[in-house]
């Protein structure tokens, strides 16, 4: 006899059945080769001047340390992630010795948090600040491999072992094609320290941060740490200019150019009927600005009429300050009843609102990036696509299916258990 279990248990498997058709568990066949993982270096410096105590009331090497302990907690366990010092072990006045002061404190590799914090923990501000040597050092320990490789160096101060220039070795290590990045932080930097720290960051495509409290260093470092994990885009330098009509046109991907406190700078987007154009836009404060500040991202018509727009406000508690907008193209016929096939040229404007004491320069600009993407239109990029559960109207129509089969099997299995009940 059919008992109410059975029933039920087939229900349950019809829709395990249709499940499992439907998402299936495992896509290992589509799943693209492991890569190698990531490989980071925090090259810090412990020269005497990290002494200073002028980080939230603390010495700058605590605050690093405190930074440290944090940002060892968070590192994702993919990445392989070694330590280098500069400046921490030769304490003496003989510029040969100190100038060769950098070593490897925590070999690159799967990180035991434990270990990594006990060597930190060991540091005290000592010597000179062998920038150009430390980085030479940290490429070295990073070679080998495909991996994505990074190196972000925490520095309160400029190179002192001229005439190695650690800009130069930044663009040398550039020129040598290994696509290892360079990013900087400066604590509580002043102009020369800034713009040494500026152009290592530049020469490998990495970014320059400016930190003035310990909160702000450890969560940079985080961020830095964390996109090493993330596939590795090298931004296109273009330059925007001040109106539409001669702005440079660009296609799908990722730009890199500079904007001054206050300026507007133009780009174009060729977008063809039926696409979808998905833009943003982030404007990083690389040198000390006044609070409350803003990003703007207009889309105009050639003639200037605008079609879409998009804005972010800072206060000073964040570096980086973005905004996006989406702009569908839709199709439409001719007079003849011909879908339209010619492509419309937005206007991208990019705009700031940031300001600086006039101590401050106001060149270069500040780093802008910009990211066009262009995909379908509205009719398959607003599909359903949540929980995991796929894209497309057709799946929609199977889900529909499945809660009616399942209905009604629910439906017998009530009606079976009345009659037995009357029957009894």
């Amino acid at each position: 006899m059919i008992t109410r279990k059975w029933l039920a248990g087939g229900a349950c498997g019809l829709l395990a059945t249709l499940a499992a058709g439907l998402f299936p568990a495992s896509a290992s066949a589509g799943e693209p080769v492991s890569k190698e993982p990531p490989k980071v270096e925090l090259v810090l410096d412990v020269s005497g001047s990290m002494r200073a105590q002028d980080i939230d009331g603390q010495s700058r090497m605590s605050a690093a340390k405190q930074a440290f302990n944090e940002v060892l907690d968070a590192v994702p366990d993919e990445v392989r992630l070694g330590i280098r010092t500069l400046g921490a072990n030769y304490p003496g006045d003989d510029r040969n010795v100190g100038c060769k002061d950098t070593k490897q404190l925590y070999p690159v590799g799967p990180l035991n948090r434990t270990e990594a914090k006990t060597a930190v923990a060991t540091l005290a501000p000592t010597g000179w600040t062998p920038i150009g040597p430390a980085l030479l050092g940290a490429a070295d320990d990073l070679k080998g491999g495909d991996a994505t490789r990074r190196i972000v160096l925490i520095t309160d101060g400029e190179d002192t072992c001229a005439p190695l220039d650690p800009c130069e070795v930044a663009r040398d290590i550039a020129a040598k094609g290994i696509h290892l990045v360079i990013d900087t932080l400066g604590l509580v930097p002043d102009a020369k320290t800034r713009n040494q720290l500026i152009c290592i960051a530049e020469a490998t495509g990495g970014t320059y941060t400016s930190v003035q409290h310990t909160a702000e260093l450890s969560g940079r470092v985080k961020q830095l740490v964390d996109r090493a994990a993330e596939p590795v885009v090298t931004p296109v330098a273009t330059a925007g200019t001040g109106q539409c009509q001669d702005a440079p046109l660009l296609k799908a991907g990722i730009y890199s150019d500079r904007e001054t406190f206050g300026e507007h700078r133009w780009y174009r987007v060729a977008v063809k009927p039926g696409q979808e154009l998905r833009a943003s836009v982030s404007i990083g404060a690389d040198r000390a600005v006044n609070n409350d500040y803003g990003v703007l991202l207009r889309a105009t018509t050639e003639h200037g009429r605008e079609i879409v727009r998009g804005s972010e406000a800072g206060d000073g508690r964040t570096d980086l300050v973005s905004s996006g907008l989406r702009y569908p193209k839709g199709t439409l016929d001719d007079a003849d009843g011909n879908a339209e096939t010619a492509p419309e040229t937005v206007c991208l404007q990019v705009s700031n609102s940031f300001s600086a004491p006039a101590s401050v320069k106001t060149t270069p600009g500040m780093p802008v990036e910009l990211t066009i993407d262009l995909v379908d239109g509205p009719d398959e990029a607003s599909d359903v696509a949540a929980f995991g559960l796929g894209r497309g109207w057709w799946l929609l129509g199977v889900l529909a299916l499945t809660g009616l089969l399942a209905g009604l099997v629910w439906g017998w299995v009530s009606r079976w258990r009345i009659s037995v009940w009357r029957t009894n």
